[in-house]
């Protein structure tokens, strides 16, 4: 099966590749492509299809945060998430954190693959956090992160 080719979806210093899921027979792919973005995390969001052993020996961690498909995460999911990425970005500014769900579709979203949940999800969302950061110039940055 032909899986499309990650999307990077970029904004100030962070950077998140979304991607298929692998299998574990697709594993070896899957950990090369991440590698090539210098991920050294990923965040699974769907059920696992794949050991997760190789992809942590190679360097790369591994965080599973399920939800189903089409539906917004829970409030825990999401406070995990702005938590995560608030501490990865400051300690790491510029990496990689690298999303996939099962095709990139539903839950990783990519471009014009929202579903009508989702939207209205985030029509509905009031922002909980703000990262603040300096970018290459020394200026103040503020992002909202859902």
């Amino acid at each position: 099966m032909n899986h499309p080719a990650p999307v990077k979806v970029t904004y100030k210093n962070m950077r998140f590749p979304i991607t298929h899921n692998p299998t574990n027979v697709t594993l070896n792919k899957c950990i090369e492509e991440l590698k090539k973005y210098g991920a050294t995390t990923t965040v699974r969001v769907c059920e696992a299809t794949y050991d997760t052993t190789l992809v942590e020996k190679e360097g790369i961690h591994v965080l599973s945060r399920p939800f189903g498909d089409g539906a917004p995460p829970s409030n825990q999911i999401v406070a995990d998430w702005l938590h995560f990425v608030k501490i990865k970005f400051h300690e790491e500014p510029g990496c990689y954190i690298a999303v996939h769900c099962i095709v990139g579709l539903g839950r990783a979203p990519r471009r014009g693959a929202f579903k009508s949940k989702q939207l209205l999800y985030l029509e509905k969302y009031h922002p909980k956090m703000w990262l603040r950061f300096k970018d290459s110039n020394g200026h103040i940055n503020n992002c909202c992160i859902q």
